[in-house]
C-alpha cells in the first residue's frame, strides 16, 4: 500500500494524518502509527443496537443544554487526600470534605468545592497513588470513608471499638506531620476496620437500602465486586489472571463468582457506604449555603488491567495508550497508559457506557435514581474534555510524540454528558486545555458545558497576558491546575529548577529560564497595571492574592481557588512525565516552609482569607 493510500485509508477511519502542535506547526503522523491504528479501527465486531445515543438530537428536535449557573460563584479546588484533619486516618476523607465545604460556605462565602477524582483503586495494597489512573472510574475508593460515620459503627462492642481506635490512632498522629500520604497504611487499617463493622447485622431499613442500591446498579456493581474478589486472589491486573477468568462472561467466572460470593458482597456493601457518605458531603455543602456544592472530577481513563477494562473488553482497544502530544509544559509529550475506547464499538452500544459512567459521577444509577438518596455532586469536571471529540492514540512501544488523533462522534459524546448533568440538575465543566480544535469550545458552550481557563495560558495575539475583559464568561477560571506548580513557584523560579532536575525540559536551561522570566515579568506588569500590585517585586503571598484578584476582574462564571496556593504551598501535587522520580499525589497540604496544615488550621491562616477576599467581592 502506498503512502497516499495509507493516509486516505486512515482518514476514512477518523484518524488525523496531520495535526497542529502547540507552537502552531503542522506535524505529520508517522506511517507506522497510521498503519497500527487503522488495523485496530477496522475491527468492529458489535452489531448496531436500536435507539439513539443518550442526549443526542433527533430530527426536528433541539439539543438538550446542561444547567448553567445563574450567577457567578467562586470556590476552592482541593486534592481531598491532602486535606487531613485531626480526626481523619492519615488522609483527607468524606467527613473532612463535608466540614471543609460547610466552613468555606459559611465563613468565606464559597459556592463550591472542586475535588480530585475519588475513583476506586486496588482492593489490596499496594494502592496506586494517582487519582487519574484508577482501577475503575465508575466506583469510589473506600480510602475516603470515615469509619466512625458508618451507622453500624455505633453498634460495636467495647473490645471492637478499642481495636478500631488502635488502627486509627497512629494514622491520626501521622496527620500532624509533613510525612507523605501513605495510602497502603491507610487502606490496610480501613479495610481491617470495615471487616469488623461488616459483622454488625443491618437493621431492616438499612438492609432494604442496600438491596435497592444493588438492584439499581445492576450487573455493573456485581462486576465490580467480582473483579475485586478475583483481584484479592490473583492480583489487580486481569491480564495476568488464569485465562478463563479474563473473560467476565465465561462459565468459570460465574462458578468462581458464586464461590467468592461473600467477598463480592463485601465490596458491594462498601460501595453502598461510600455512596451514602458522598451524598452526605454534598448535602452538608448545600445546607451551608453553597449553590453548587461538591464538584466531582472524572478522569480521562482507567488502568488497562483494572475493573473497567476487564468488564469493558468489548469497548476498549488493547495495544494502544492514550496521552497527549508535546506542549509547553510537557515538551516530550505524555503517555497516560490508559486504553482508548473504540469509537465504532461505542457507537454500536449507543454510547451507553459513557452515559452510565458520567451518571455515576453525579451519583446516579443507570435508571436515573440517586444512589445515596440524593445526587452526590452539584457539578462535574471532565478531565481532558477534548477526548469527547478526539483522543491521542499511542501505539505500544512508541514514544508519546509518535501518536495520532482518533476522532469520536462529538455530538453523541457531548449529548451523553449533557443528559446526565440535566438529570442531576448539575453543572458540567470541560477541561479544554492544551491543543484544542477551535470548533470544540463553541460546541461545548452551545450545550451548556463550561470550559476551563487557566491564567498562565490566557494570552493575547502578541503573547501578552489576556486583559480581564476579554476572558470568556462560560468557564471555570483558575490560576493553575493540579499538574502545574503553585503561583509562588512561578515567582521564585522553582518551577524551572524542579523540571530541570527531573529531566523534563526539551530546551536548554538558559532558554527556559529566559522565557519563564519574561512570562513572569509580563504578568507582573499586568498586575501592576490593573492596580493589584504596587510594584513588580512582590512577596509570594502578595503575588498569589494579586493573581486571584485578576481572575475576579474577568467575567468567568466560576472562579476556582487552589487550596494549596491559598496556604502558601510551593510544591506541585503532580509532575507530569514522572513516576517514582517525584512524590506525585502523595503530598499532604503544607505551608510555605513545609509545615503541615490541617483542616482545623485553615481559619487562622491569613493568606486563605486574603485570597478568598480577592475573589469574593465579585462573586
Amino acid at each position: 500500500m502506498s503512502n497516499a493510500e495509507l493516509r486516505q485509508r486512515a482518514e476514512a477511519l477518523g484518524v488525523q494524518v496531520t495535526y497542529w502542535d502547540w507552537q502552531g506547526r503542522e506535524t505529520t503522523v508517522p506511517d507506522e502509527t497510521l498503519q497500527a491504528i487503522a488495523a485496530a479501527l477496522e475491527d468492529v465486531t458489535l452489531p448496531e443496537q436500536p435507539g439513539s445515543p443518550p442526549g443526542k438530537r433527533t430530527a426536528g428536535t433541539q439539543p438538550a443544554v446542561a444547567p448553567v449557573p445563574g450567577q457567578r460563584s467562586w470556590g476552592f479546588t482541593v486534592q481531598l487526600y491532602s486535606l487531613r484533619s485531626r480526626a481523619s486516618w492519615g488522609q483527607g476523607d468524606l467527613r473532612d470534605l463535608a466540614e471543609f465545604a460547610a466552613w468555606a460556605a459559611r465563613d468565606l462565602g464559597a459556592g463550591f468545592v472542586l475535588i480530585n477524582p475519588l475513583h476506586a483503586a486496588e482492593p489490596l495494597p499496594p494502592v496506586s497513588p494517582s487519582p487519574y489512573l484508577p482501577m475503575s472510574r465508575r466506583w469510589i475508593s473506600p480510602l475516603y470513608l470515615r469509619i466512625e460515620d458508618i451507622p453500624e459503627f455505633a453498634e460495636l462492642n467495647f473490645p471492637e471499638r478499642t481495636r478500631l481506635a488502635a488502627l486509627g490512632n497512629p494514622l491520626r498522629a501521622a496527620s500532624g506531620t509533613a510525612a507523605l500520604i501513605d495510602r497502603d497504611a491507610v487502606w490496610l487499617a480501613k479495610r481491617t476496620a470495615l471487616e469488623i463493622v461488616r459483622k454488625v447485622p443491618l437493621s431492616p431499613p438499612r438492609q432494604a437500602s442496600l438491596d435497592a442500591f444493588r438492584v439499581r446498579n445492576g450487573p455493573a456493581l456485581d462486576d465490580w465486586g467480582t473483579w475485586c474478589a478475583f483481584a484479592e486472589v490473583h492480583g489487580p491486573d486481569y491480564r495476568t489472571w488464569p485465562v478463563p477468568l479474563r473473560d467476565p462472561r465465561s462459565a468459570e467466572t460465574y462458578v468462581l463468582r458464586g464461590d467468592l460470593s461473600t467477598r463480592v458482597d463485601f465490596h458491594v456493601w462498601v460501595q453502598w457506604l461510600v455512596a451514602e457518605q458522598t451524598a452526605a458531603a454534598q448535602a452538608s455543602a448545600r445546607a451551608a449555603g453553597m449553590p453548587i456544592g461538591i464538584v466531582a472530577d472524572l478522569a480521562v481513563g482507567a488502568h488497562p488491567g483494572g475493573a473497567d477494562a476487564w468488564a469493558g473488553q468489548h469497548v476498549y482497544v488493547p495495544g494502544f495508550s492514550v496521552g497527549a502530544p508535546p506542549d509547553e509544559f510537557n515538551q516530550r509529550g505524555q503517555d497516560w497508559t490508559l486504553m482508548p475506547p473504540h469509537p465504532g464499538r461505542l457507537a454500536a452500544l449507543s454510547y451507553r457506557p459513557l452515559a452510565d459512567l458520567v451518571g455515576s459521577a453525579f451519583g446516579l444509577a443507570p435508571d436515573g435514581a440517586a444512589l445515596g438518596g440524593a445526587p452526590s455532586a452539584g457539578g462535574l469536571r471532565i478531565d481532558h474534555t477534548m477526548g469527547l471529540s478526539r483522543l491521542w492514540w499511542i501505539p505500544a512501544g512508541q514514544p508519546p510524540w509518535a501518536g495520532a488523533y482518533v476522532r469520536y462522534d462529538a455530538e453523541a459524546t457531548i449529548g451523553a454528558v449533557v443528559a446526565s448533568a440535566t438529570a442531576a440538575d448539575a453543572v458540567a465543566i470541560g477541561e479544554d486545555l492544551g491543543t484544542v480544535e477551535p470548533w470544540l469550545r463553541g460546541a461545548l458552550a452551545a450545550r451548556g458545558v463550561l470550559g476551563t481557563s487557566v491564567l498562565w495560558f490566557e494570552r493575547g495575539w502578541a503573547g501578552e497576558p489576556l486583559a480581564p475583559q476579554w476572558w470568556r464568561r462560560n468557564c471555570l477560571a483558575t490560576v493553575s491546575t493540579h499538574d502545574m506548580p503553585p503561583a509562588a513557584a512561578f515567582l521564585t523560579g522553582q518551577q524551572v529548577t524542579e523540571r530541570l532536575a527531573l529531566g523534563l525540559l526539551a530546551r536548554p536551561e538558559a532558554e527556559e529560564r529566559a522565557e519563564a522570566a519574561k512570562a513572569l515579568d509580563d504578568w507582573l506588569r499586568a498586575l501592576v497595571g490593573e492596580g493589584l500590585l504596587p510594584s513588580r517585586d512582590p512577596d509570594p503571598d502578595a503575588f498569589t492574592v494579586a493573581l486571584y484578584g485578576y481572575l475576579a476582574k474577568t467575567p468567568a462564571l466560576m472562579i476556582g481557588v487552589s487550596l494549596a496556593e491559598a496556604v502558601g504551598e510551593r510544591r506541585s501535587q503532580n509532575m507530569p512525565g514522572t513516576t517514582t522520580e517525584y512524590p506525585n499525589w502523595r503530598l499532604p497540604l503544607c505551608g510555605p516552609s513545609g509545615e503541615p496544615v490541617l483542616l482545623e488550621d485553615l481559619p487562622s491562616i491569613p493568606l486563605v482569607r486574603a485570597v478568598a477576599g480577592a475573589v469574593a467581592g465579585s462573586a
